[in-house]
């Protein structure tokens, strides 16, 4: 593999990881304010959503 799509896949990695973690953080903490439990799953795809458009935008377009 070379040093360059090494970077790319980790990269990716990153945003798939940090994504839901960020956003389903953001639910968990107004699921315990709030005292609710559906705000964790909504952050949990948003996270996955919008990170998955950044590879898509970064990574998946041609041209």
């Amino acid at each position: 593999m070379s040093r360059i799509n090494e970077g790319a896949a980790w990269t990716i990695l990153g945003y798939l990881i940090s994504g839901p973690l960020f956003w389903g953080g953001i639910g968990w903490a107004l699921d315990k304010w709030l005292v609710t439990g559906y705000f964790l799953p909504i952050g949990l795809l948003l996270g996955m959503g919008a990170a998955l458009y950044l590879v898509w935008l970064r990574f998946g377009r041609e041209g």
